[in-house]
């Protein structure tokens, strides 16, 4: 009998058979770990610019007076250093931004491109515990965040501020 040391050609195409699944299956799932990556990073990095511009208003907002809500989608008020600051949402070419206006000059947008506005609202109103006049404001916002190439995430964020000074 006659016993070579080596592989048939069988047990060969069946080892490179199972090695083709196995790499297959393991380059899907790579595939799809890279894809949830990019939605996460999309998702972190918007959520992250619109906390960055609400967190901004909100501070400026603690710290000013003479608060004034004209329409549901614009809101002004005079800042700690006596500047008229107007926030809003204007729709440019570039899409829907929140945006905010310093001593009547150019809008600067606080949103970038990764973050479209749909509704931006707020609403002012007297805390009951004291105060004379608007002494509170909740902002509320909508939109979506670009997660991707033609992806988006949607979200409706609320949050308010409450003056520090008596509004007299």
């Amino acid at each position: 009998m006659i016993r070579s040391k080596g592989y048939t050609l069988v047990e060969l195409i069946v080892a490179v058979g199972l090695f083709a699944i196995v790499m297959m299956i393991a380059s899907g799932a790579y595939l799809i770990m890279i894809s949830a990556n990019r939605t996460a990073q999309g998702i972190t990095t918007g959520i992250n610019n619109l906390s960055y511009a609400l967190e901004s208003m909100t501070r400026n907002i603690r710290t000013g007076t003479g608060y004034e809500c004209p329409t549901l989608t614009d809101f002004y008020f005079t800042d700690q250093t006596d500047r008229f600051i107007q926030y809003g949402l204007n729709v440019d070419g570039t899409g829907p931004k929140i945006q905010e206006s310093i001593d009547y000059g150019p809008f600067t947008d606080l949103t970038d491109q990764s973050v479209e506005i749909t509704s931006l609202g707020f609403t002012c109103s007297a805390i009951p515990t004291g105060g004379v006049g608007v002494n509170y404001v909740t902002i509320t916002v909508s939109g979506s965040v670009s997660t991707g190439p033609g992806k988006t995430q949607s979200f409706t964020i609320e949050t308010g501020a409450a003056m520090r000074k008596i509004n007299l």
